[in-house]
């Protein structure tokens, strides 16, 4: 495999990608998508690479906050095993849903999420007890990951969040239970696809893993406050761009 300067650009993208990923449960996928598509590259090759790339840095990012000590083993069963069964019905062929119309109301309840959980981290809203029905959240949370609609970090961290769940152990057990949802998902399509452009690939996996253990570091050291309101910010921003596509789709037809 001949490497081009461009290499050492996905090096960075996976490392500032996985920081925020594995500092605040999600965005591994929309941060690296953004820029690759900004480079111009393809949406079906930047797709396909951060796919595969996320089994690595995924797997990194659990075993990171393991070591931490950030991850919750009871809630990691809960939501690992119906967000590999959501994710494998998601890539086996029920993806046939209008996701044009499903995708906005997706992000409308992120919106809310991210209200409460903002409001939360100012001390107006304080959720106790535990958060029932972990499971049908992940399988959610897994079949809309593996749709296309890069559910998992977003739905099932800020459901989690909004409920009452502790930052420090949400954050990890959500991204240690994503290497076994991304494991599912990738299989089926790297078995009918093959294993392609090996160079974004490697320096998304390269960047991620470098990143994975400052990351659940910082999750670990960090006031929950402070990532409340990170994590609230950045979904109110994420399901407002959204929504303002989705309209703006709408619009223009």
């Amino acid at each position: 495999m001949e490497l081009s300067s461009e290499f050492w650009w996905f090096i960075l993208i996976g490392l500032g990608a996985q920081l925020v990923d594995g500092a605040l449960g999600m965005a591994f996928g929309l941060v690296s998508s953004s820029v690759m598509l900004a480079m111009g590259i393809p949406p079906a090759q930047a797709s396909a690479a951060i796919h595969t790339a996320e089994v690595f840095t995924t797997g990194a990012s659990g075993v990171s906050h393991l070591v931490a000590g950030n991850v919750d083993k009871r809630l990691f069963f809960r939501l690992a095993i119906p967000g590999a069964v959501g994710g494998a019905v998601g890539a086996y062929g029920l993806t046939q849903l209008p996701g044009d119309v499903i995708r906005p109301l997706i992000y409308l309840y992120l919106l809310v999420l991210a209200i409460i959980i903002l409001a939360r981290a100012a001390g107006r809203l304080m959720p106790k007890g535990e958060v029932k029905r972990v499971p049908v959240l992940g399988f959610v949370a897994g079949f809309l990951d593996a749709s296309g609609g890069g559910g998992w970090g977003p739905v099932a961290t800020s459901t989690l969040l909004a409920r009452g769940g502790q930052a420090r152990t949400t954050i990890g057990t959500v991204n240690a239970s994503e290497f076994v949802v991304t494991l599912t998902v990738s299989a089926t399509f790297l078995m009918s696809m093959g294993l392609h452009h090996l160079q974004i690939v490697a320096g998304l996996l390269i960047g991620g893993m470098m990143a994975a253990p400052v990351a659940a570091l910082l999750v670990k050291r960090l006031k929950e406050r402070w990532v409340l309101i990170a994590v609230g910010v950045l979904v109110l921003a994420i399901s407002l761009f959204q929504i303002g596509h989705a309209v703006g789709g709408y619009l223009g037809r």
